[in-house]
């Protein structure tokens, strides 16, 4: 697997994305429910947000992101960087050693 930073950034006024708040969660319960995404937030001030994933490939996290609502209603744009997680606390060994085979 590979892993991801993803940054949200809003095109609009926060104002404007609350409407799609509870639709952009039930698309982070899916990648969450998937194995894809470890944790996720706003930035402060919110003005995006970030995303710690993993996925086989870039292309298949960008491919997954064609769904999110904010992209749908062209709320928000998505950049993904890739990193290697060389270090890190023992109790997210489960999600980062984990393989994971199957595709999104």
């Amino acid at each position: 697997m590979k892993h991801f930073i993803v940054e949200a950034r809003y095109l609009v006024p926060f104002e404007e994305i609350k409407a799609t708040i509870p639709r952009h969660r039930a698309f982070l319960q899916k990648g969450y429910d998937l194995g894809l995404f470890l944790c996720s937030g706003l930035k402060e001030p919110p003005t995006g947000g970030f995303l710690l994933a993993r996925a086989n490939s870039q292309a298949e996290l960008e491919a997954f992101f064609e769904d999110e609502p904010f992209h749908i209603a062209s709320l928000a744009s998505f950049s993904f960087i890739e990193f290697q997680p060389v270090k890190r606390q023992d109790w997210t060994e489960h999600w980062f050693g984990e393989v994971k085979n199957s595709t999104i």
